[in-house]
């Protein structure tokens, strides 16, 4: 027995001092020259750089491309004496940027760069130059918010669903009500979308603590209603996402939608009135705002339209979509604090949104309307979300 035991320790000790080195052995000290990418340079222009000895050819390709890049759609890299390949961009504007390398044809991600975000079904690495916009997408040096992802009964959609909600800083040592900003996602997205790529909390902590926004809840839910959460945050697992689910566009999540609205009033200290809230979302959840917040006429005082997709498809019937212009003119006559509507010149939703102006315009129907550059891009988006909060709550 005491010989076993002596073996057991003589074990224990050799494990004790052999595992360390093994796991020193993976790091990458000592294994080459150190590759920096993506690396901003004092004008804000950008190198990327990927080590491929042994490819043919390889680009990159992403937002920050020039005109003349951009309907190339990638930039050429070059490769030097060491197998790695480089790009040098031109000094670029204030913004968060995502981008990707082909390398013989197959997209991967920079392995130097360990930021990212999930886009429907693509990752993207990310960059953001600061000294201007983008300043607001930073996590800054200022008070923060609390993000916080519920679950929330939809008997509705006849399941449990997942939402995010931003809470102001300062609202967990508080006893006051807060107005609630209600923001949405576009097609393919989630409850995540105007997190990770939208930088909603960023946008918001860094408004609040300039002065510029009234502090607020924000709730981000799921526009999905065939989904439970994201994916790969529900019971589904781990699965591909996918652009187009069932349900899209077909009314049930306009019908659906104050099952949220409940559940917020419940958990959360809200003004539960309508000059309380307000409704706002990028495409697809620019047409769900546009058709909740008629088809709720006494439910928001400040509606925003981001690049909105505006009818539905003729062949979807529900009962949310009859009436539109009876419901508009019930809406005008109920009254409202905000109707924002936001586009970019680019757009390809653009003449839609041209129709839907004249239709307000012959109803007398007020309205603020932002014109852009660029097109159907979270670019835009996170702008008009930056200029949009500024805007709420302000008659309280």
């Amino acid at each position: 027995m005491k010989m076993q035991l002596s073996s057991i320790l003589a074990v224990l000790l050799a494990l004790f001092f052999i595992l360390p080195l093994q796991a020193q052995e993976n790091l990458p000290f000592g294994k080459g020259k150190e590759i920096i990418s993506p690396e901003i340079h004092a004008d804000n222009s950008v190198t990327f750089r990927l080590a491929a000895p042994n490819a043919s050819n390889v680009s990159v390709t992403g937002d920050f491309l020039a005109p003349g890049e951009e309907a190339a759609g990638s930039a050429e890299m070059t490769k030097d004496a060491d197998g790695v390949w480089s790009y040098t961009t031109h000094p670029l504007p204030s913004e968060l940027y995502t981008y990707a390398f082909n390398v013989d044809g197959l997209q991967v991600n920079d392995p130097n760069n360990v930021y990212y975000r999930r886009d429907v079904a693509s990752t993207l690495n990310v960059l953001l130059i600061g000294g201007g916009q983008a300043d607001l997408y930073k996590v800054n040096n200022v008070p923060h918010g609390t993000v916080a992802k519920r679950w929330y009964e939809s008997p509705g959609n006849n399941m449990t669903r997942r939402i995010t909600v931003y809470t102001p800083p300062g609202y967990e040592e508080s006893e006051d009500t807060y107005p609630v900003l209600y923001l949405l996602h576009g097609m393919g997205g989630d409850e995540e979308a105007w997190m990770t790529l939208g930088r909603a909390s960023q946008i918001a902590d860094n408004l609040i603590a300039q002065g510029k926004a009234e502090p607020m809840i924000m709730v981000m839910p799921n526009g999905n209603v065939a989904q439970e959460a994201a994916p790969g945050e529900s019971s589904l697992g781990f699965y591909k996402p996918q652009f187009q689910l069932p349900h899209t566009m077909d009314g049930k999540y306009e019908e659906t939608f104050h099952e949220i609205i409940r559940f917020v009033d419940s958990q959360y200290r809200t003004i539960p009135e309508k000059t309380g809230r307000a409704l706002a979302g990028l495409s697809m959840g620019g047409f769900h705002t546009l058709h909740i917040s008629r088809y709720s006429p006494d439910t928001f005082d400040y509606i925003g339209l981001f690049s909105a997709a505006i009818m539905p498809n003729k062949t979807v019937k529900s009962k949310v979509y009859d009436n539109i212009d009876k419901t508009l003119a019930a809406q005008k006559a109920n009254g409202y604090a905000l109707y924002w509507i936001a586009i970019g010149k680019e757009d390809f939703l653009s003449q839609a949104n041209i129709d839907f102006r004249k239709k307000l315009d012959t109803m007398d129907f007020p309205y603020l309307y932002r014109e852009s550059e660029g097109g159907h891009t979270w670019r835009n988006w996170r702008i008009y979300l930056s200029e949009f909060l500024p805007m709420l709550f302000k008659t309280r």
